[in-house]
């Protein structure tokens, strides 16, 4: 080889390749989301999988599948039939009570919209629920304290809405919310501070203000003249909020969803805000993923801590504010006993399945809201229980939180070994 041809070599393996050849943006996105690092696809394979695990929950629950399970291998289009019927109309029902029934497209407005806006307002207490178990867990605790949170907010809201009449038109409202918002941040300051001056764990300690709030509530609160509903005689129920005090349609009176989702949505974008560009934001983060480290970087860690629990004990506060005058609650704006209605554990799921990220948490709820709104038509219609509902939401969580059995299950590649096949 001559001495030109060798000095050729190697400009010719160095020239850019071929445009035509090369694989393009959308090709490397493509490449991107479907590997084992996408997180939305890991998310949509662990709901996909737990939507089958429920379809077949809902065959074995029926009698008649079972029945004709027995003799299966004579008539096997027999059992079919009926578990292709049951899951389809599972679902289907599912599907028309949460998003959009297609049989009202020429309805009114309240049936044409009424799914939707009834999934929103399920939705509502979750996306606060699921803030503040996300800041607290940002934080590096972990608040399970929801239900005692919850029923504090409650409590104060709804002594203003009910007593504080005399305030003009939406003054009274905003009170309630604001009074809301400290119950809950009264309960979240004592777990920080128990958790950062006296080294309490803020699992035990949330755990047992539930039952001291419960009880409270229960056994005491509601039975005095002072919240006692007198025209409610052996009832634990309080005194109704006044007109002005409850949440307002958002939507029209014909459809079911109220003003919290708006200030729902306000405190996503605000603690997503918080989250990246506040300092307090960044020592909370500092402090979950290295208290060692950030108090070696100056950072107050007891400090942090019990501002951590006070915000989410403040978002937990609105959980109540909407159980109490929010259009869900079922005693004309009042305060009963179970009020919180599991919403602060469900929160915790929420959290989880939203990846612990404001906007993520509104995605999960607005799932779980389509749950709940859609299985109460799927039971209604076809008998099907809602406590299959209950175990599809948990195992989309353990799916969730077992990404690597997700990717085992699908068969999914990692990136670099995607982007090595796409090369090669």
């Amino acid at each position: 080889m001559s001495t030109q041809e060798s000095n050729d070599a190697p400009v010719a393996a160095a020239e850019p390749e071929n445009p035509e050849t090369a694989p393009s943006s959308w090709g490397r996105l493509a490449r991107n989301v479907f590997t084992a690092q996408s997180t939305p696809l890991v998310t949509l394979l662990a709901i996909v999988l737990a939507l089958l695990v429920g379809a077949i929950l809902i065959v074995i629950s029926d009698a008649a599948a079972m029945r004709e399970l027995g003799y299966f291998f004579s008539r096997p289009s027999d059992f079919f039939d009926t578990a292709w019927h049951d899951v389809s109309h599972g679902y289907s029902d599912l599907f028309k009570g949460s998003i959009f029934n297609p049989a009202f497209v020429n309805g009114t407005p309240s049936q044409f919209f009424g799914p939707i806006t009834n999934t929103l307002e399920d939705a509502t207490p979750l996306i606060f629920g699921g803030l503040a178990v996300t800041v607290a867990f940002r934080g590096g605790m972990f608040n399970i304290g929801g239900q005692g949170m919850t029923i504090a907010g409650a409590i104060l809201c709804t002594y203003v809405a009910f007593s504080w009449t005399a305030l003009p038109g939406a003054l009274q409202l905003t009170v309630a919310v604001l009074a809301g918002i400290v119950g809950g941040v009264l309960l979240g300051a004592l777990v920080g501070w128990l958790k950062a001056k006296r080294g309490a764990h803020e699992v035990v300690v949330t755990i047992m203000l539930n039952y001291i709030m419960f009880f409270f509530l229960s056994n005491y609160l509601l039975t005095t003249s002072a919240f006692h509903d007198p025209t409610k005689a052996g009832q634990s129920i309080s005194k109704p909020a006044g007109p002005n005090a409850v949440l307002p349609h958002l939507f029209g009176s014909e459809l079911s969803t109220d003003f919290g989702l708006v200030i729902a949505l306000v405190a996503t974008a605000i603690t997503a805000w918080f989250f990246r560009r506040s300092k307090l934001g960044f020592e909370i983060r500092a402090v979950g993923l290295n208290p060692a480290a950030a108090r070696t970087g100056g950072i107050s860690v007891a400090r942090v801590q019990i501002w951590a629990m006070v915000i989410s004990g403040g978002l937990m506060g609105l959980i109540g504010v909407t159980q109490v005058l929010g259009l869900n609650n079922p005693n004309n704006n009042s305060l009963s006993p179970n009020i919180d209605a599991g919403l602060g554990f469900n929160a915790i799921t929420v959290a989880l399945l939203g990846r612990t990220k404001p906007w993520g948490v509104v995605l999960a709820a607005l799932l779980y809201g389509a749950f709940q709104a859609g299985g109460s038509v799927m039971q209604a219609n076809d008998q099907i229980s809602t406590d299959i509902i209950n175990v599809i939401e948990a195992l989309i969580v353990i799916f969730v939180s077992a990404p690597q059995l997700i990717k085992e299950i699908f068969r999914l590649r990692s990136r670099d070994a995607a982007t090595a096949g796409a090369a090669a």
